[in-house]
């Protein structure tokens, strides 16, 4: 989405946006053509478990259908009071997927302990066959989604529910097996479960990660602490305070801090040295700095001095 986030999922991608959204619409189509046949065979069969699958993929197709206009969205330059754009539509797209999967699951999971309870009649045939297609399905929408730049939220948060899905239809085939074999019926209900329990997962995982990056919390690969110190332990740095790091959208880290230097040097090539440091060992390349000389009085040589209302830790040059 762009050029400078930094991938932490552990290879990078020289692929185009466009490239993205051709490889997540291929995705929904598939996802959402499979769902609608799902839905019918699973009313007709009777499985609890084949309509929790298809709710599941009901989140899936919502995931991407936000992922693809979040895309859009944050593809637009920054103009009048959005100075960073629309670059956290993506965050945005993430929580509602995420809440909305934790809602899904909720009513499904509800759903399938009164079938556990009372176990109705199952076609399990039509499970089996079902899901056994839906694998097909899964494999070859997670390849695609895989090709995709995965360091993005939203295209993550697709291809972990697709992930989950497969496992899910896995699931859900044992079950179609076992009633099939021995008449079992309750093997529908507790693979309805299955799907329900891997959905709260993602669900809670997406949206305590968007609750995080809307709270403007520190990226957990980056420890404020650390940088704090590191910082201050700069040559000829004597105080840093005012220090924030946070997340404009996924992958995209940002930092602001206000930088105290001894009056004898240079503070703007201070400056420019911790910028690219930050850069380089961080890959924090939308830094903020504001660097002052340190003020004669000791009394007044702190935070205080500097700033009306100074708010985070104060790190200090070791002596």
């Amino acid at each position: 989405m762009d050029d400078n986030h930094h991938d932490h999922s552990g290879h990078s991608h020289a692929l185009s946006p466009e490239a993205d959204r051709r490889y997540l619409t291929a995705a929904l189509v598939l996802i959402a053509g499979f769902m609608a046949v799902e839905v019918v065979i699973g009313v007709i069969a009777g499985s609890m478990a084949l309509i929790s699958d298809a709710g599941h993929m009901l989140t899936d197709a919502v995931s991407l259908v936000l992922a693809l206009i979040a895309m859009r969205l944050a593809a637009r330059p920054a103009r009048g009071h959005l100075t960073y754009g629309l670059k956290r539509a993506e965050i945005l797209s993430a929580q509602v997927n995420g809440i909305t999967l934790l809602l899904l699951g909720a009513i499904l999971g509800y759903e399938s302990v009164r079938r556990l309870i009372t176990p109705p009649e199952v076609e399990g045939g039509l499970v089996l066959g079902t899901a056994l297609a839906g694998i097909a399905v899964n494999i070859v929408a997670v390849w695609l989604i895989g090709k995709a730049n995965r360091s993005s939220l939203n295209v993550e948060g697709a291809f972990q529910h697709l992930l989950n899905d497969l496992w899910a239809f896995i699931g859900t085939a044992v079950a179609g097996l076992v009633v099939l074999l021995t008449g079992f019926m309750r093997a529908d209900a507790l693979a309805s479960l299955v799907v329900v329990v891997l959905m709260l997962k993602a669900g809670y995982g997406l949206v305590r990660a968007s609750c995080k990056i809307l709270l403007e919390a520190a990226p957990a690969s980056l420890d404020p602490e650390r940088i704090g110190r590191e910082l201050a332990a700069w040559p000829g740095v004597a105080e840093v305070h005012d220090l924030h790091i946070w997340t404009i959208t996924s992958g995209y880290p940002a930092l602001s801090a206000h930088v105290l230097v001894h009056k004898d040097l240079d503070c703007h090539n201070t400056r420019t040295l911790l910028q690219h440091h930050l850069s380089a060992e961080y890959g924090i390349q939308h830094a903020t700095l504001q660097t002052d000389h340190v003020l004669d009085a000791p009394e007044q040589a702190s935070a205080e001095a500097h700033c009306a209302d100074p708010h985070g830790p104060v790190h200090r040059a070791l002596a």
